[in-house]
């Protein structure tokens, strides 16, 4: 008796152990390969709402809104409840769009502008500005 009490302890405790996994809760997992582009994506993500919150968190940039009427906690969360997709749309944006204007752009436009038309007006002979301009008279 005594033999088969001592093979029957770990035969019983394996199947106490058995028996509580099988009737205990479980969910049913899923498994399935991730694409490196899921990972950049989640990544990029991260960095465009960090991004946003960083532009958000300029001291020009609060005044600006409140000078709009904006109230900048109501901005902040407005900007927590876009989806991923409309945040990075808007980091892209922000990047792509020059802070307060590109006045060097302008410049040069304008400054090309007047040249040529101070050109033609030397070559039609109305202003006499540039000296290469040669003149029939």
């Amino acid at each position: 008796m005594r033999k088969v009490r001592t093979l029957a302890r770990p035969v019983s405790l394996f199947l106490a152990i058995f028996m509580m996994m099988i009737f205990t809760p479980y969910q049913q997992v899923m498994a399935a390969m991730i694409s490196a582009e899921t990972v950049l994506d989640a990544g990029r993500v991260a960095e465009s709402r960090a991004t946003v919150h960083a532009v958000l968190a300029r001291e020009d940039v609060r005044q600006a809104l409140v000078s709009q009427g904006i109230d900048v906690q109501e901005a902040t969360a407005r900007i927590d409840s876009l989806s991923d997709a409309e945040v990075v749309a808007l980091a892209d944006r922000m990047d792509q769009l020059p802070a307060g204007g590109s006045t060097v752009g302008v410049i040069v436009g304008a400054s090309l502008i007047v040249f040529i038309v101070l050109l033609i007006t030397d070559i039609m002979g109305y202003t006499d500005i540039f000296p290469f301009v040669k003149k029939h008279h």
